[in-house]
């Protein structure tokens, strides 16, 4: 419950803040345009997330000839959760890591990479594929698509906002190219640091369901440890844009000044240990 109510509060942070930036460039006009924009961000995510994230990760369509395991482990894991089978998908990426990926249960995607199929055990990876699962359920690929569309929508104003600022701003007294200009490096950066929150809190409520779903929160815990081993050795080419969809954070590896700011992800050390201390019963 708190970390849902942390998720909307962010994602009214990020609205409001696209409402803000378009009231700066053209006032009230501007605030209804900068709305629109969001929606129409948001309309475009909803129906296409699910094919920008398979084919930004190069991700191919496997059947259950060739990985009857893997079917397995995922029909078992959405039966009990009471929810159809995604399709699943297979990366060629050599960074152990995975994702989930589309607008709803009824439109969904799974995709491992053959790096997660090297390291770890069956076990290991159905804590990984439960996790998953939890997303889909959970509905986070959605709030996630949202969140990033209305970050890109912000930072698309923000451009505008920067040309707005050099030529002089609007055309009445109160303008401040300054003000503008500072909004124009600023909300972009603010709207980051909002969209990476929500996708911190989604992390922890997935881990909490996934472990539930299974009725341990040990593999998980165990397959956590080895991706983020992994993921810091073997570099993986990603747009950031789509970091925060996979399970442990593929960009890792990249030294980062703040760091903790910028993060995705929560940390592994306090992902395992919540998972290891029981937290998933709660």
């Amino acid at each position: 419950m708190k970390n849902t109510f942390k998720t909307f509060v962010l994602l009214a942070g990020l609205g409001g803040l696209l409402v803000l930036i378009g009231q700066l460039i053209g006032g009230a006009q501007g605030a209804v345009i900068g709305f629109a924009l969001g929606l129409l961000f948001v309309g475009f995510s909803y129906w296409n997330s699910d094919k920008l994230a398979i084919r930004a990760a190069r991700a191919q369509p496997v059947t259950e000839e060739q990985m009857p395991e893997y079917y397995a482990i995922v029909r078992e894991l959405t039966q009990k959760a009471g929810m159809p089978m995604p399709k699943l998908y297979v990366t060629p990426d050599p960074q152990p890591n995975a994702f989930a990926t589309g607008r709803s249960p009824d439109h969904a995607a799974v995709a491992v990479t053959q790096g997660i199929l090297r390291i770890l055990d069956w076990n290991e990876l159905r804590g990984v594929l439960a996790h998953e699962i939890s997303h889909i359920g959970n509905r986070d690929i959605l709030i996630g698509s949202v969140a990033a569309a209305i970050a890109m929508g912000i930072t698309l104003i923000a451009n505008f906002l920067q040309f707005s600022a050099f030529f002089g701003g609007r055309d009445d007294e109160d303008a401040n190219p300054l003000a503008l200009l500072a909004m124009a490096f600023l909300a972009p950066i603010a709207a980051g640091l909002l969209q990476m929150a929500i996708s911190r809190s989604r992390e922890f409520e997935a881990d909490r369901s996934g472990a539930r779903l299974i009725g341990d929160g040990e593999p998980l815990a165990r397959a956590l440890q080895k991706l983020e081993v992994g993921a810091r050795q073997i570099p993986m080419d990603i747009d950031p844009a789509h970091a925060s969809a996979f399970i442990v954070n593929p960009l890792s590896g990249r030294r980062m000044n703040f760091a903790n700011l910028w993060r995705t992800h929560p940390t592994t050390e306090e992902r395992v240990a919540r998972l290891r201390a029981g937290d998933w019963r709660r």
